[in-house]
């Protein structure tokens, strides 16, 4: 066989491998996302305080996940092959929803929805320690600021402008990574509320109005929430 030839079949074998291997990444990111679905509707309807809702949403991510852990163990996708503490985290999502369900069975919804927070937690640090970056990263990081911000009991104008800075900057995170598989107008529709809901927290720090900043900065949840529910 010539170089010419082996060459070919190196690239030739390569190029399978890599497709192979980005197809085997993308199923397992949406295997995932699949699951992440139900826990989303969780933890939408535990601040909205519906039981019923939130027993049915946490009942279909516990049967979810339970199957996607079980493959997993035997079988994991190949960004997490390596990483050492992957079936202890398939392990502590698994625990954190049974506690939510237990919280959620006794009515405790605000209780089961602090416990649920957690699986974002988990999922987030399980991809960055295998340098995996998703869209619901993004989603978490303006999660992260917006919580910050509308959590704050006393807002000075300089420091509503830092966060309104902040925030701004995660929201063109998430207009220009949208996800590949999403209804592209409903999406852009839900960011579009989203984004005005920063500009006009913008606005309000610029014009040092504190009650303009309190009310817009407040106002940030809502259409963070719904993004989240469907796309995040």
């Amino acid at each position: 066989m010539s170089f010419r030839s082996v060459t070919l079949a190196a690239v030739f074998l390569a190029c399978t491998a890599t497709t192979a291997l980005s197809g085997a990444f993308r199923d397992a990111e949406v295997q995932l996302g699949q699951a992440y679905a139900y826990y989303r509707m969780a933890l939408f309807q535990t601040n909205q305080k519906d039981k019923a809702a939130t027993d049915t949403a946490l009942a279909a991510f516990s049967a979810r996940w339970g199957a996607l852990s079980t493959a997993w163990k035997t079988n994991p996708p190949p960004q997490y092959t390596d990483d050492a503490r992957f079936i202890e985290t398939l392990d502590a999502v698994e625990r954190i929803a049974s506690q939510a369900q237990a919280a959620s069975s006794q009515g405790e919804l605000g209780k089961a929805h602090e416990i649920l927070e957690a699986i974002r937690d988990q999922l987030g640090a399980l991809r960055a320690r295998n340098g995996v970056v998703s869209f619901s990263d993004r989603m978490n990081a303006y999660h992260t600021a917006m919580e910050h911000a509308f959590d704050m009991p006393d807002m000075t104008q300089a420091v509503a402008l830092e966060n309104a800075a902040v925030i701004a900057y995660l929201a063109k995170e998430i207009a220009g990574n949208r996800p590949l598989s999403v209804d592209a107008a409903a999406f852009d529709l839900s960011l579009r509320t989203l984004q005005d809901s920063v500009a006009a927290f913008q606005s309000a720090a610029r014009s040092g109005d504190k009650a303009a900043i309190d009310a817009t900065r407040k106002a940030l949840k809502q259409p963070y929430s719904r993004m989240f529910l469907r796309f995040g």
